[in-house]
């Protein structure tokens, strides 16, 4: 893709993978469930196909658009690792899959061995949304299993978590902020010191703590997906560009992951998003090189 840096290979680590048996597993939860046909109109999006491998059809064909070489695809409900596999399966070489669990559930273990058997790479832990602690038992039972692939990443969401579908239909989002903190990560990430974990959007508010864990855990790499609206909680003078420089003087750019957190059509990939961020980093005049790692080279040397 042509950046102000010349033509760099760039790779989205975050996009969300809306199959059609996610707005299944959505609607199930609501008090009136409704057909997944019916959501566009009250959502103002394209519902996707019932095939997973034509969703990811679609994908492709906008990466292609935007010159993106590759994107890490998150099933983003418990129950939806099916959709993602096939993706991956149908474009190996396009996709690297990511899968949600929630680690309460009764079938997470099983659930988790059999998305990394299939080729998933990351397993994504949301624990203000299930409402456990990261330092639970068991978590520490699921991780020390996770452990044992090689090559596989754990993504663990802190900070502020709102979920823009359930809002606009209408969903309970019963979230607990108490189980968002990236500090209580720091014991677990000591604790699996070859497991490479990914704290997403700069820590989503918690942006001094999760510099704090960065700083103290060389395994914990930041991604930088979304608008990060989270900026507005952190008082006068902080920017996009600001964030930027505080993260690369603690993690340097070797673990920073360039992510959009795009979702839905027509929408499609969020180039807004992929334009602030470089116009962020052109701004702190970063070496080519260092660009080059931040946009693509880091997901490439992680997930690859």
């Amino acid at each position: 893709m042509k950046t102000p840096w010349g033509d760099l290979p760039v790779a989205d680590a975050h996009v969300h993978f809306f199959s059609y048996r996610f707005f299944q597993l959505l609607t199930a939860s609501s008090p009136d469930p409704l057909p997944v046909e019916s959501l566009k109109g009250r959502l103002g999006w394209e519902m996707p196909p019932e095939n997973p491998e034509q969703l990811a059809e679609q994908w492709v064909a906008e990466l292609d658009k935007h010159g993106v070489e590759r994107a890490s695809l998150i099933a983003s409900a418990p129950g939806d690792e099916d959709s993602v596999i096939a993706a991956v399966r149908a474009f190996p070489g396009r996709f690297r899959g990511c899968f949600m669990v929630n680690p309460c559930a009764p079938d997470a273990p099983e659930r988790t061995s059999r998305a990394l058997e299939a080729g998933l790479r990351v397993i994504c832990l949301f624990p203000a949304m299930h409402r456990y602690s990261i330092q639970s038992d068991m978590v520490e039972r699921l991780l020390e299993s996770v452990s044992s692939h090689p090559g596989v990443c754990v993504f663990v969401h802190c900070g502020v978590l709102t979920v823009g579908v359930r809002k606009k239909l209408g969903l309970p989002s019963l979230f607990d902020m108490k189980y968002s903190n990236p500090i209580d990560l720091h014991a677990v990430a000591l604790r699996f010191p070859t497991l490479p974990f990914i704290v997403p959007h700069f820590g989503a508010g918690y942006f001094r703590e999760a510099l704090m864990l960065a700083d103290l855990c060389p395994n914990v790499y930041l991604d930088t997906s979304s608008g990060n609206s989270w900026i507005r909680y952190t008082g006068p003078g902080m920017d996009l560009a600001a964030v930027f420089r505080m993260a690369l003087d603690v993690t340097g750019p070797q673990r920073l992951l360039f992510g959009t957190d795009s979702s839905f059509f027509p929408r499609g990939w969020n180039a807004e998003v992929f334009r602030a961020q470089v116009q962020a980093l052109e701004s702190l005049a970063i070496t080519a090189a260092d660009a080059a790692s931040i946009l693509g080279g880091n997901f490439h040397r992680l997930l690859s």
